[in-house]
Parts: structure tokens; sequence; C-alpha cells
């Protein structure tokens, strides 16, 4: 069950807490003995301000340590007899803030000042005197409060910590199957994709050095088995790091479309607007999007020429691939995992994707990517 939407806010439990206490200050001290006059107003004003001052207990603690304090002394001095409630709230608060040592010395202080007030303010004797201030503020419930605040304070570190050691434990067990995924990707792949590469190279090299002509599809195999190792090493560095190497982006495009020209495609690109930085993520989201439509088009759409636009928007990037390929407009796109991997991550930065045949004939691949809500 869902509690959340019933939790009460802090604020509102601040200000509980607050009037609370103030009317429980103004019922203890106008029910029992107490003066009359200017006097009997003056504290009626500083109970209730200390009770009404713990409304910011949690955003100044330590003011509200002093104010209540000098409330408790400022009552005591205009004759009321009462348990400064509102300045134990205060010390709990300010000891489980984390301000110990200056709510001991606070407390020393006040237990100082009060029967000094108490002497100089009060008509009886000595012992009376003392009496009255260990009325307004009894060590026993000093060492309650700091006590309390000091328990929680201690819970909400533990728990602190505890949470911290969860988030350890989850990084260590990701960067560990990180660290599986590249090993199973490393045995499984970079052997074969290697055998691929060398084979290629050398029937390119020997048809070379006969004089013979070298088929197409036999370059288009040597470069791919070079892109594909590349990108295999890529990927595995990836895995193998800590997120620390910069990851293919923008930056990188005009590589990409040189490979697709050394593959017999005349790829272009184009940068249009304004260029500013954009976040990793979206860089190389652009980058994969890119890559995905170069390769799909060299490899299926029999294609002769493809343009790469990258637009620079105020708050967004546009990024459009077209080819001059065998798709007609009535043609539905294949489904596959290159668009399926596109569509997942344009969607996973809140952006729009579209791809399919274009008018005439080809096909084009945009996306539109938020800048400002990927960062």
């Amino acid at each position: 069950m869902d509690t959340g939407r019933f939790r009460v806010p802090a604020g509102a439990v601040d200000w509980a807490i607050a009037v609370c206490v103030a009317a429980l200050l103004l019922g203890t001290g106008l029910s029992g003995p107490h003066p009359a006059g200017e006097r009997a107003l003056l504290g009626s004003v500083l109970l209730a301000a200390g009770g009404l001052t713990l409304v910011a207990h949690r955003r100044a603690p330590i003011a509200v340590l002093v104010v209540t304090g000098l409330c408790a002394v400022g009552y005591e001095a205009a004759g009321f007899d009462v348990l400064a409630v509102s300045y134990l709230v205060a010390v709990y608060g300010a000891v489980r803030s984390g301000h110990r040592t200056l709510a001991v010395a606070a407390s020393v202080s006040v237990l100082v000042v009060l029967p000094l007030v108490a002497l100089v303010f009060s008509d009886g004797s000595a012992r009376e005197a003392f009496a009255q201030a260990r009325n307004v503020l009894e060590i026993a419930w000093l060492v309650a409060a700091f006590a309390t605040g000091e328990a929680l304070r201690q819970a909400e570190r533990r728990a602190d910590e505890a949470e911290r050691t969860r988030e350890e434990t989850a990084r260590h067990r990701a960067d560990e199957e990180r660290l599986h995924i590249a090993r199973e990707l490393h045995d499984s792949l970079t052997h074969q994709i290697s055998i691929i590469k060398v084979q290629s190279e050398v029937a390119v090299h020997v048809a070379r050095r006969r004089g013979e002509q070298v088929p197409g599809t036999l370059l288009a195999i040597q470069a791919a088995g070079r892109e594909a190792t590349r990108e295999l090493r890529a990927t595995l560095e990836a895995l193998r790091d800590d997120g620390t190497t910069p990851p293919q982006g923008l930056e990188h495009l005009p590589g990409l479309v040189e490979r697709a020209r050394s593959m017999g495609l005349d790829a272009t690109l184009t940068v249009e607007g304004q260029q500013h930085d954009v976040p990793a993520t979206v860089g190389r989201t652009a980058y994969r999007i890119v890559q995905e439509a170069l390769t799909n088009t060299a490899r299926h759409a029999c294609a002769t020429t493809a343009t790469v636009r990258i637009e620079y928007g105020p708050g967004t990037l546009s990024v459009q691939v077209d080819d001059d390929g065998k798709a007609a407009p009535d043609d539905a796109p294949a489904p596959g995992l290159g668009l399926l991997g596109m569509r997942e991550r344009v969607s996973a930065l809140g952006g729009r994707l579209r791809a399919g045949p274009r008018t005439g004939h080809g096909f084009t691949v945009q996306a539109e990517l938020p800048v400002e809500r990927a960062s």
C-alpha cells in the first residue's frame, strides 16, 4: 500500500509542535501562581514566544536554542515558575542535528543564569530561588532531552551508513556483472571477428599481388571486419573501465562518415545551427543513430548516397540520415534490432524518432533529442 500520499509535511508537524508547546506553557503558567499587571503580560508573551519559536527548530536549531533559553530566563524573571519545555525541545533538536557541544555550552549557561535571575528578582530566600530555578529547568529533564536527541542522531547516522553500504554493494555487483559480460564478449566474439578480419585482409593482399581486381564485396568485408574490431574493442573498454573514458559522440561523426565512404557509399555530413555543448548521453545517442543508419544503408538499402544532417536547436539536437536506396513509400519498415535499439535510446532521453521510406524512394531516419532534459 502506498502511504506516501498520506505523509504529513514536515512544516505542518513543526507548526503543530510549536503551537502545542506554546499552549502548554501558557496554560501551565496562567493556571498556577503568577504575577499580575505588566509582568504577567510580559511573561505570557515570553511563554508563547518560546513555544512558537520551535517552528524553526529544523532550519535553525542553534538560533532556536538561544531564543528559547532567553525566553525561559525572561519569564522566570517575570515571576512564572514553569518548566522550560520549549528549551528542552530545542536541546533535543540541536543535538539531533549534530550541535552537541553548542547544546552543552548553552545548557550550562542557562543552568548558571537561572538561579542568579531567581536571586535577583525573587523576594524569597536563596533556597527558594534555587528551587524556583530547578523547577524551570531540571537537570534530569535536560539530560533526557540530550540523550534522546543523541540516540536519534546515531540511529539516523547508522541508517545512512547502511544505505551507503547497500549502494556500494549494488555498484560492486554491477561492476562484477559488467566484467563478466566483457569476458564473455571477449571469449565468444573477439576470436571469430579477428579470423574474419585477417582472412579478408589476406584475400585482398593476395588478389592485389596477383594483379587481380579486388571484388567490392571483399573490400566491404575487410572494412566491416576492421569496424567490428574497433567497435568491439571500444565496447570492451567501456565495460571494463569505471566510466571515465570519453564516449564516442558528435566529434566522431566525421570519422564515421569517412568509413562509410570507404565502403563505397557516397556519404556527406552537414552541421547546422549554433553549435554548443551537449550532454555525453545525447552525443553518444546521436553517434549510435548515425552509425546504425549508415550501416543499414550500406548493407540493405542498395543505396549509392547518404546524407547526414545534424542541427543544433535551442533545446534540442536533431539528427537526420537520408539515403537513395530501394525503399518505396508503400514499404513498411522491416522490424529489426537496429531500429529497436535506436527507438530505445531515443525514448530513454525523452526524444522522438521517425524511421521510414521517403517520398519517391529511399529511407530516412529522423531523431529529435532534448538537450536540457537529458542534462
